[in-house]
């Protein structure tokens, strides 16, 4: 991750998404925004009529594919899972209204917490990290912040004394002797804290003020609860292109699709950026969790998917605070994107395989039936990867003007959605970044899928780096 400014915490947690007053000049990157956006419209509106007067040669296309034993077998497939896919979304449309955050319980009723913030090459963030936690309108008698260096090579240590220094014994720092991944560094904080409630943070985060109050509210409110996501928004959106479209992703991912999880008692990760577990669950999977492995190898990737579906596994609720909100650096490069989507991908699919374990047994006690059908749909998503793959392939070389012109009509159908979510929550011009990210997602970073599946047996973290000097 690169260096960042220190900045007033407060700062970070400035209303972007209201109309400011416009600037007498533009800056490049405003400019190369607008030019990005207007290219991106430009592109699916074109793919879109391109469509229309292709109409003859779709049609011939539909009707060799109908003619075909293999066409129509794939095309009955095709209908009954985008049937199935709609209804599905309809389903989580009609979850996401039902969803409402548990507000924040009193000082008295809340429980004790212990912070843990792992750190590797974060230098100088990990410093702002440490003074929003310790910022947080939190009985300071309640909370412990433990900040854990895994053996980074840069200046992360000096920053996390640093930030000791001035806030005392707030904070408590640890160095890892060697670098032995997150894991172990969180493996480390769940034994030397002390709270009921374990939060995780990562070091390139900043949390709000009343974040860890409202993180930590619903195991007060529902004694299944076992862990909590947080509401991950995009620390670096401000100039950088990349953030800009993850940003509008993220808000989708989490403020759509985790809320409906979250109706189930099901939410299927809880983020690393921010995310509380119950202690007591925690214990009863640690020596499992952290002796994790995979195809005989020790699992270093995907620790927070798998604490998920161990503490989901154990009967307990998975929740969504969508009122617990933390801003987290993102990649602002191709390279260092693919490799996060790539680490992602691997950990999507070996926990799914391990969900599959147990999600239709007797796992809980309460309805099984919304994690069943979450699991059911991703499994659908990630078996159905290499056959849409191989069709794509095969689109691309007898008909590419075709694929062409229905991939951008199809981008610009389904990108509506995230795009309306994102205008009607906040920013109508922000909100169409949703079509660039998914025209870069579909042409940039299709191959990421298989490419996970393929490889899901590989280790390593691949996006730590060197902090920026």
């Amino acid at each position: 991750m690169k260096t960042q400014t220190i900045q007033p915490t407060n700062a970070f947690f400035v209303d972007t998404d209201n109309t400011s007053t416009q600037k007498e000049s533009i800056s490049k990157s405003t400019i190369s925004n607008r030019i990005v956006l207007t290219a991106t419209m430009l592109l699916l509106l074109s793919g879109a009529a391109l469509v229309y007067f292709l109409q003859p040669d779709f049609y011939n296309f539909n009707q060799s594919r109908i003619n075909s034993p293999l066409g129509l077998a794939f095309l009955a497939v095709t209908i009954s899972l985008l049937l199935f896919k709609i209804s599905f979304l309809l389903y989580n449309v009609y979850l996401y209204f039902q969803y409402k955050p548990i507000e924040s319980v009193s000082d008295e009723l809340l429980p004790t917490c212990t912070v843990i913030v792992p750190a590797y090459n974060e230098g100088k963030l990990v410093y702002q990290t440490l003074h929003s936690i310790a910022n947080s309108d939190f009985p300071a008698h309640k909370i412990q912040i433990l900040a854990i260096d895994d053996g980074s090579k840069d200046d992360t240590w000096y920053w996390m004394n640093k930030a000791k220094e001035e806030l005392g014994d707030r904070v408590v720092t640890f160095q890892q002797p060697e670098n032995k991944g997150k894991r172990h560094a969180l493996y480390r904080g769940f034994n030397l804290g002390t709270g009921e409630i374990f939060v995780t943070i990562d070091s390139d985060s900043i949390i709000k003020t009343d974040t860890l109050r409202n993180l930590v509210s619903p195991f007060i409110v529902d004694q299944n609860c076992g862990a909590v996501a947080g509401n991950v928004r995009v620390l670096n959106n401000k100039s950088a292109i990349l953030p800009k479209m993850l940003n509008v992703s993220f808000v989708m991912s989490f403020e759509f699709v985790r809320s409906a999880e979250s109706q189930l008692g099901s939410v299927l990760c809880t983020p690393g950026a921010l995310a509380a577990y119950k202690a007591s669950a925690v214990f009863k999977c640690l020596p499992e969790w952290i002796d994790q492995k995979f195809m005989g190898v020790a699992s270093d990737i995907g620790e927070d998917r798998a604490m998920t579906n161990m503490i989901l596994k154990q009967g307990k609720k998975v929740l969504f605070q969508r009122n617990a909100i933390v801003l987290t650096d993102v990649p602002e490069r191709y390279k260092g994107l693919y490799k996060m989507f790539i680490r992602w991908g691997r950990s999507n699919v070996r926990e799914n395989l391990v969900m599959s374990k147990f999600v239709f047994t007797n796992f809980r006690k309460e309805s099984k039936v919304g994690a069943r059908l979450l699991f059911t749909n991703q499994f659908l998503t990630i078996i159905m990867t290499y056959p849409f793959f191989l069709f794509m392939l095969y689109f691309i070389v007898m008909h590419p003007l075709l694929f062409i012109s229905s991939t951008l009509l199809g981008i610009l159908i389904v990108s509506s959605f995230p795009v309306l979510f994102y205008a009607k929550k906040y920013s109508a011009k922000e909100s169409l970044w949703a079509y660039a990210y998914s025209v870069l997602y579909t042409f940039g970073l299709f191959w990421i899928a298989p490419y996970a599946i393929a490889t899901a047996g590989r280790s390593g973290w691949l996006t730590r780096e060197i902090v920026a000097k």
